[in-house]
């Protein structure tokens, strides 16, 4: 099934939103949850499965279900169709910083893998399935988990990442990352876990204990701040237990804090 076609256009810098024009008919797939806005011709229903094959019959929308439940997403995605009789818009945006990143599948040969949780939404006839990294290290190291999203198709795609996003072609160059820095890659690059240095820059580098090394030709997309280190980082400047909290600066903190009445 081929693609529709659709038109867009990324709003914003660091909250960015994607609004996707639709022609009468046309439909767009995303993740439940993901949308911001949509004019009033446009209607939504969550389906198992992402409509590339109509023609899959019930058991066939199970496993697909089946399958985005092991990377821990929602078994359902949300159609949003035109059903009106001129252009309509609809809106969508991920729930933390970062940017939007288009992908025109047939100019990156027909696939893209990507971490679990940064595919946004996509033109009808996208496959959005599973892909299993080949080794085992890459799986239990790998900090995107041993599960990958495969999204595959001939038209636009669209992913989310967290903080500023790097794009790099490799022509046989080899490339280490923080595991939690790769977004996507395209499959004809070799994605393995490695050791990061001597147990000495193991442990007391900051750099965390592996390594993501991708080699090949091909094309990778890195963040600059994963949400999981984002996370890290609100949860040390949270209120501990028993009302203390880290402000920041003792001094200040401290003063901010009796002024509020705390």
């Amino acid at each position: 099934m081929r693609s529709h076609e659709i038109d867009y256009k990324i709003q914003g810098n660091d909250m960015q939103v994607v609004s996707i024009e639709l022609d009468p008919q046309e439909t767009v797939i995303a993740e439940a949850g993901a949308m911001n806005w949509m004019d009033g011709d446009i209607y939504f229903e969550a389906k198992m499965g992402d409509g590339s094959q109509p023609d899959q019959g019930i058991f066939g929308k199970l496993m697909s279900a089946g399958k985005r439940m092991l990377t821990g997403e929602s078994m359902f995605l949300t159609h949003f169709t035109n059903q009106g009789h001129q252009k309509q818009q609809v809106s969508f945006a991920a729930p933390y910083p970062g940017k939007i990143v288009p992908l025109n599948l047939q100019q990156l040969g027909g696939e893209i893998l990507c971490q679990k949780d940064a595919f946004l939404c996509a033109a009808k006839g996208t496959q959005i399935s599973i892909a299993f990294t080949q080794k085992l290290g890459s799986g239990f190291f790998g900090g995107e988990g041993f599960i990958l999203q495969s999204i595959k198709g001939d038209g636009m795609a669209f992913m989310h990442a967290g903080g500023t996003v790097v794009e790099k072609e490799l022509n046989g160059e080899t490339l280490k990352i923080d595991t939690g820095c790769i977004v996507g890659f395209t499959p004809g690059l070799d994605y393995s876990i490695e050791r990061a240095g001597n147990l000495k820059s193991m442990f007391f580098g900051g750099e965390g204990l592996f390594l993501a090394t991708v080699r090949g030709v091909g094309k990778v997309y890195l963040q600059s701040m994963p949400f999981s280190r984002l996370a890290d980082r609100i949860i040390e400047s949270a209120p501990k237990a028993g009302g203390s909290s880290q402000g920041e600066g003792s001094v200040l903190g401290g003063l901010g804090r009796l002024i509020d009445g705390d």
